[in-house]
């Protein structure tokens, strides 16, 4: 479908990998007008099937290749495990269709360049899924933050504190550097460090250490971080995998104001809080209230704009535009551990003798008698 000659035209989704995160794309999807889902495929055809069953998706296929030489999709949605998302993502892209990726978008900051360089040699657009991001209340305090109305951000805290059992990492690829990628500061903390990058821009440096605290895992299942940001603020981060009472939380200490944002999987306007200092007077914290309209964080929100902008030639939009931002913090995290917590640039990062193809590194291992 040209780009240019879409008028009234329904974008052809296809979905790979029907597993539970496909149900949020399948919702997405049904939720557009001008969208439907025409094909599914995944390594296990029974859950391929179930899923075409209960969508009413008209085909199923055994590999995305074939999918792909049959029904030529518009749009392909990559909702595999992060190891294949980097070759699904190129074959989609090089077969003229868009892709909209599952977070983390690739194993790797290589595979992720990779992915980019096929999207701009087929003219096609790459959306990696970072749905808090998504929502009224994120824009609103975006856009304050942007126009200077609460001051500089000052201090920040990120908190990913979930919980995850020993059930969890006896999936087989989870908990492995060669097919996960990372541990949870990859799979888990990077949610709310994209929505903290999405509030406060570009990072310039980071310093970072991996934890093992309880978790039977390769990797970490606690990461603690200092992160430094362009316009001079300094944000503590925790990511957990280890957190019975879980939640995610971000608070950013302007100089006229405290922004909170405590919720779990989603944020609507009843999570979030804008606290003036004692100098700012009523009137002024008054305009800086929610907008009168909610809508809440989701895949729903964040796949409409980027079929609205795929139907009308328009770039991504703020919600599905940067994909290498908060993946590029999440690998400087591994490569400060790596380093012995020595602070990562993002020029450093961008010529990185390992950490570009891989995150791999030291964890420390706190678990008595190890």
């Amino acid at each position: 479908m040209s780009e240019h000659d879409n008028r009234g035209a329904t974008l052809r989704c296809a979905i790979v990998g029907t597993g539970a995160i496909a149900q949020a794309h399948a919702r997405a999807v049904a939720a557009h007008p001008r969208a439907a889902l025409v094909a599914a495929s995944d390594l296990d055809r029974s859950s391929a099937e179930r899923f075409a069953a209960q969508w009413d998706v008209p085909a199923v296929y055994d590999t995305l290749e074939e999918l792909l030489a049959t029904e030529h999709p518009d749009v392909v949605l990559v909702c595999t495990p992060p190891v294949a998302h980097a070759a699904q993502a190129i074959a989609a892209l090089e077969s003229g269709a868009h892709v909209v990726v599952e977070k983390p978008p690739a194993p790797s900051l290589a595979e992720l360049d990779a992915m980019l360089a096929a999207a701009r040699s087929a003219d096609r657009r790459l959306a990696v899924v970072f749905q808090q991001r998504t929502g009224t209340a994120a824009a609103h305090v975006r856009s304050l933050l942007s126009a200077g109305a609460l001051g500089r951000p000052l201090v920040a805290t990120c908190e990913t504190l979930w919980y995850r059992g020993e059930d969890y990492f006896a999936v087989p690829w989870r908990g492995k550097w060669e097919t996960e990628g990372g541990g949870t500061t990859l799979g888990h903390g990077i949610h709310q460090l994209d929505l903290l990058a999405f509030l406060l821009g570009e990072w310039t440096g980071v310093q970072g250490r991996l934890w093992r605290l309880d978790r039977e895992t390769q990797t970490e299942d606690v990461s603690t971080a200092t992160i430094t940001f362009a316009g001079g603020t300094v944000a503590q981060v925790v990511s957990s995998a280890v957190s019975p009472r879980e939640t995610s939380s971000i608070r950013i200490d302007t100089q006229k104001a405290t922004i909170t944002v405590d919720h779990l999987y989603g944020h609507g306007h009843e999570n979030w809080r804008i606290t003036a200092a004692p100098h700012v007077d009523e009137v002024e914290a008054a305009t800086w209230a929610l907008p009168e309209v909610e809508e809440r964080s989701d895949h729903a929100p964040l796949l409409r704009d980027v079929f609205d902008a795929l139907l009308s030639g328009a770039p991504l939009p703020p919600t599905a535009d940067e994909p290498a931002r908060s993946f590029e913090i999440v690998a400087a995290i591994y490569a400060s551990a790596a380093a012995g917590g020595a602070v990562i640039t993002p020029a450093a990062l961008a010529a990185h003798p390992t950490h570009r193809r891989g995150f791999a590194s030291p964890v420390t291992d706190l678990r008595p008698g190890r």
